[in-house]
């Protein structure tokens, strides 16, 4: 069991064991549903598109936002799939 964990010509010898808590081992199930897939689509829409904030004034200027934003977010998943179909 030295083969990786110990380090050649060291002056000390260390070995660590990574003991997750029952909050990641939950989190890591969670992240694994299909809820946690759906909110993390609408995730993208909000955070590198900027979907979360308006960019103008009144409802017709939010109504174009939204549209644009949610136009963009479909078209790269068509293109994600049509490449993954290749």
């Amino acid at each position: 069991m030295q083969e990786g964990c110990y380090k050649e010509g060291s002056k000390s010898k260390t070995y660590s064991v990574t003991i997750k808590s029952t909050e990641h081992k939950d989190q890591a199930n969670f992240q694994e549903t299909d809820e946690f897939k759906e909110l993390a689509k609408n995730s993208e829409i909000k955070n590198p598109h900027g979907y979360n904030t308006a960019k103008s004034a009144g409802l017709f200027g939010m109504e174009i936002q939204g549209a644009t934003t949610i136009f963009a977010v479909n078209l790269k998943r068509i293109l994600k799939l049509l490449n993954e179909k290749e």
